[in-house]
C-alpha cells in the first residue's frame, strides 16, 4: 500500500536511537520508553496553500533524517509497519551528517 500525505504532512518512519553507557554498553529497548522523536522521512505532502492561493514549498524532502516535537505526530500502522503522520510546524530540525 502507498502513503501520499496532503496538503503539509509528512510520513515519517521513527528511528529508534541505541542508548549506550560510557563503558560502550548498549542498553536494549523496553516496552516503557516514550517513543522516538527522530525519523526518517518517507514521503511529503505538496505544501498547503498560503491564503494568497500560492502553495507554499515544503522545507523537509524524502530520506531526510529528522527531530519531530515528541507528541504532535499521529501513529498510523500500515501493513504491520508503524508509521507516524506530523505537520511540517512539527518537524524541529534536520540531521545532517
Amino acid at each position: 500500500m502507498v502513503i501520499k500525505p496532503l496538503s503539509d504532512h509528512i510520513l515519517v518512519e521513527p528511528v529508534s536511537v541505541e542508548e549506550k553507557t560510557k563503558t560502550g554498553i548498549f542498553l536494549p529497548q523496553s516496552s516503557d520508553k516514550e517513543r522516538p522523536e527522530q525519523g526518517k522521512v518517507i514521503a511529503v505532502g505538496p505544501g498547503k496553500i498560503s491564503k494568497t492561493g500560492e502553495r507554499m514549498q515544503m522545507e523537509v524532502k524524502a530520506g531526510d533524517l529528522v527531530i519531530f516535537t515528541k507528541y504532535g505526530p499521529n501513529e498510523i500502522k500500515v501493513d504491520g509497519k508503524e508509521y507516524l503522520i506530523a505537520k511540517q510546524d512539527d518537524i524541529l530540525a534536520i540531521l545532517e551528517k
